[in-house]
């Protein structure tokens, strides 16, 4: 059976996923994209907050809440058939190996780890494991994301040989985003313009360099706000990007080949539709993408998976190609040199039938969370 057949079937059950950390985005995206699925449920809540657990589990009628303790004690419950991990970045290993020992599938926000030692960790895990693996690209499954992945490989827009994006918000020096060992716009920002060229060129790149900015008036001045990277691909392709928690927010991303170019705005955001600006010679083209729920959808294609035994696309080796380049940016930065990749493999690459639309919803109410954006 093929992704296609298997997101057209009624479900045989639901899985039970129990949700770890719920902060912003687990409550504002994938709490009320769980209902929406038809083949997922909410099972258990992890949290450090009580008060918060108990509002959540009253709203969502959850039976089983526990501290972050008692993690161990969920995955042997028999409550959930599945996690959603939405700790801070650094904190994925520690939930998601363990999780796996116990043979309870992973659903894993992006970035997978913080650096690709740990990254490895969690493949072999993965690898050794009867249990199921995803991060948690939601983009993986958005009509306009894919359909641009698709205008490339159909050779629309010619030889394609250039990459541009700008993504930029301006963060909350109080967050936490802005106070841990992984703070800064790469490994929390980055992941999108790495995860977009790389799926668009079909490749992996083989140098990295990049340049970071800090800014007076930041209140961020233990680490870059701004940075500016360039990926060399292995047939000449470049791409070049900027992220910054220092700017008025815009994502956006543009591809250039040799008959035509393809920015696509925004990129990289939910909640929105997304619009591709197509150039054909001289010929121009606006086409609409209506916002899709793409928490749901990004679950429901995983359950998906786990009901029917498929592989999901966006595994762990794709985790860690994303981080091996995010590393890369970092010791550029440390050192001022040009970072040598060696040559990967990609195994998979984004299907077109696993694209997902469900209706967007709208972001309820959130319970003690707050924005990472000023």
């Amino acid at each position: 059976m093929n992704i296609r057949e298997a997101l057209g079937l009624a479900p045989k059950k639901k899985i039970r996923y129990g949700f770890v950390a719920l902060g912003d985005i687990a409550q504002e995206a994938m709490l009320p994209g769980v209902e929406h699925t038809g083949n997922s449920t909410i099972a258990a809540l992890v949290t450090g907050d009580p008060v918060k657990a108990g509002r959540l589990a009253e709203r969502y009628g959850v039976a089983h809440t526990h501290s972050y303790d008692q993690f161990p004690e969920m995955l042997t419950s028999g409550h959930v058939d599945a996690v959603y991990i939405a700790t801070p970045n650094w904190r994925h290993a520690e939930f998601v190996l363990p999780a796996l020992a116990a043979g309870i599938h992973v659903l894993v926000e992006k970035p997978l780890e913080i650096d690709t030692a740990r990254c490895q960790q969690i493949l072999d895990a993965q690898r050794s494991s009867k249990a199921k693996l995803m991060v948690a690209y939601r983009l993986h499954f958005e009509p306009a994301t894919v359909a641009a992945i698709e205008r490339v490989r159909n050779g629309e827009l010619g030889d394609v040989q250039m990459f541009t994006s700008i993504f930029a918000q301006m963060i909350d020096p109080a967050n936490h985003r802005a106070k841990n060992e992984a703070a800064g716009p790469v490994l929390d920002m980055g992941p999108y313009p790495v995860n977009a060229v790389r799926n668009l060129f079909g490749a992996e790149p083989t140098e990295v360099s990049a340049f970071g900015s800090r800014h007076a008036n930041s209140g961020l001045a233990d680490f870059d706000d701004t940075v500016t990277v360039l990926l060399r691909f292995p047939e000449g392709q470049l791409a070049h990007f900027v992220v910054s928690y220092y700017g008025n927010a815009i994502d956006t991303y543009t591809v250039l080949g040799t008959k035509g170019s393809l920015r696509v705005q925004p990129g990289y955001t939910y909640g929105k539709s997304l619009e591709h600006f197509l150039t054909i010679g001289e010929k121009r083209d606006n086409i609409s993408y209506k916002a899709t729920d793409q928490f749901g959808g990004e679950m429901k294609y995983f359950s998906d998976c786990i009901l029917h035994g498929i592989d999901p696309e966006p595994d762990a080796e794709e985790g860690l190609a994303d981080v091996r380049v995010l590393e890369a940016i970092q010791r550029s930065l440390e050192t001022g040199e040009v970072q040598k990749l060696a040559p990967l493999a990609r195994s998979r690459r984004i299907d077109p039938d696993q694209v997902v639309r469900l209706g967007a919803l709208k972001a309820p109410e959130p319970v003690r969370a707050s924005s990472p954006d000023k």
